[in-house]
Order: structure tokens, then C-alpha cells, then sequence
């Protein structure tokens, strides 16, 4: 992916976000752009227009922390846009590199007996490309209908925009898809020449319009916590809150375990999963495999 469009279009979609009302600045006559200006966002961002007009041309190269802070605040940057500008300048420091491949890996067997040792949740590594790379027997029961996919490893956002039961299966599909795009940007930042995630990108781009709308948005997100929904067709409606934990010794996976407190309508449903689940054909589970690009 090319860092300077990358660039010059997360911070045009972010300009274009912020209202003068919202940035505290006097607003008179007709505006012929949607948000703020250019000398706007210069202004109070503390710099010069052309300076701020070379950043969004796409020039994050030897751009100081200070200036960067001065960007974030001008154009009100969350915490996970914040750390995706932080990217992008990492990537136009570092000398470019030609885009590759990654050879698979086994997961540790650690992680995978981790995973084994949570009977009462569902759970399941992935890596920032959204591949689920290891489960334990519940998530792989409460993910049934995702492996219903032949390709492997098994993709969320391939399943989501894809897959033509997935809004039976997820009925959050619209904002879980939205999700899903915006931690691909974010992996897209992290790691910009992963061609394993741009030809997936290429793939749903092509494939998909809802997916090419959303990624030209240039959303980011942290995915930490929350309440997944799901249609299972073996136990019907559950809403489960869910942590996705980093694992420091594996960068780029993710550990997210799935729960419900007891004694709720959920918990029941999760017992049931798991009498469903001893049931499956243990043959059936997925490949433990993860690429060499999550432990760059």
C-alpha cells in the first residue's frame, strides 16, 4: 500500500469530519468544503498552511512527535486514529520494502493448551489479518457456521462480506462489518507491506461494494471490549461480552475469549454450546496455524 496516499487520505477523511462549530472557530459565509479548511486545521495546529499542506499531500517523512501531537489535537483524533497517524509515520521512515509473503507457522503449543484450558468460554486466536488461527472446542462451536467456509485458515471479514449467511448468523452484521474493516486499516497501517492482507484487501475490494465504501473511509478502531450478537442455529439468539487481549509474546495475535455471567439466559445457551459442541466431529477442527508476519 503506498504510504503517501495512505497519508494524504486518512488525514483529508479526518479534516472533512471536524465542523468549524466542533474545532471552536467562527464560521461566516458559504464554505465550499465539508469540515475544515486546510489553513484551519494549520492554524490550530500551531503551523504553517504549507507546512500542514505538504503533510496532506502525503510527506510524513522526518514530521517531529510534536508536530504529529499538534495534527492529533487540531483534527480531534481518538485513541486508535491517533495510533494509526503514528504508523504512517513510521512506515515513511522506514526505508520501503517490497511486499511478501509469510511462510505459516505452528502456534506455540502454550497458547493452544491456554485456549484448551478455558472450558466455560469460547475463545480463538486470530491475527490482524482477521484469520482464526486456534480455537478451543466451545468457540469452535460458536463460530460453526464462519468454518462452513472451505478456504483456510477460516477469515472474519471474508465470512462477513462474503458469505451469504452471515446476516442470519450475526444480526450486528452491518456495524460488525464495519468493525472488521477498520482493524483491517489498522493492521494496513501496522504493517504495510503485508501482502497477505493486501491481497485480501484486493479480494474484498473487488468482491464486495459495501466493503470498498467502508475501506475508502478510512475508519480505525481498537477492538478491546464489548457484546458480540449472534443467531447460533443450534441454540438461537446469545449476547455475549467479549475481551480481545494482545499477546505481548506473540505480536500482531489477539486472544479474545467470549463469556456470560451465570445464571443469565446467555450462560444457559453456552451450556447447551457445549453439550452441542462434545457432538462435533473433532476432525473438523480448524488448522492451528499462524503466519510469520505476527511475529514481526
Amino acid at each position: 500500500m503506498d504510504n503517501r496516499s495512505e497519508v494524504r487520505e486518512f488525514l483529508t477523511s479526518r479534516r472533512a469530519k471536524i465542523t468549524p462549530q466542533q474545532a471552536g472557530l467562527p464560521t461566516s459565509g458559504k464554505r465550499r468544503v465539508k469540515g475544515l479548511r486546510r489553513e484551519e486545521v494549520a492554524l490550530l495546529a500551531g503551523v504553517s498552511a504549507e507546512y500542514y499542506a505538504r503533510l496532506e499531500r502525503g510527506s510524513l517523512s522526518g514530521v517531529s512527535e510534536t508536530v504529529l501531537d499538534s495534527v492529533a489535537r487540531a483534527l480531534q483524533l481518538d485513541e486508535a486514529e491517533r495510533a494509526h497517524l503514528d504508523d504512517l509515520a513510521r512506515a515513511a521512515n522506514t526505508t520501503r520494502r517490497a511486499p511478501r509473503r509469510r511462510s505459516p507457522q505452528p502456534i506455540r503449543p502454550s497458547l493452544q493448551h491456554l485456549l484448551d484450558a478455558m472450558t466455560e468460554a469460547p475463545a480463538f486466536i486470530r491475527n490482524g489479518r482477521l484469520d482464526i488461527l486456534a480455537t478451543n472446542p466451545l468457540g469452535r462451536a460458536l463460530y460453526a457456521p464462519v468454518f462452513t467456509d472451505p478456504a483456510r485458515p477460516v477469515n472474519l471479514a471474508r465470512y462477513e462480506f462474503l458469505n451469504p449467511g452471515a446476516a442470519d448468523f450475526l444480526p450486528q452484521l452491518e456495524f460488525q462489518a464495519a468493525g472488521a474493516v477498520a482493524l483491517l486499516r489498522t493492521e494496513a497501517g501496522r504493517d504495510p507491506y503485508n501482502r497477505d492482507l493486501t491481497d485480501l484487501v484486493g479480494e474484498l475490494s473487488t468482491r464486495s461494494e459495501k466493503f470498498r465504501t467502508l475501506w475508502a473511509a478510512h475508519d480505525v478502531r481498537l477492538h478491546q471490549t464489548g457484546v458480540k450478537q449472534f443467531r447460533h442455529p443450534a441454540v438461537g439468539e446469545l449476547a455475549l461480552p467479549f475481551e480481545a487481549m494482545p499477546i505481548p509474546t506473540d505480536p500482531g495475535l489477539t486472544l479474545t475469549a467470549l463469556s456470560a455471567e451465570p445464571g443469565t439466559p446467555a450462560h444457559d445457551s453456552l451450556k447447551l454450546l457445549a453439550s452441542w459442541a462434545a457432538t462435533l466431529d473433532h476432525d473438523d477442527q480448524p488448522e492451528t496455524v499462524v503466519s510469520t508476519d505476527t511475529l514481526a
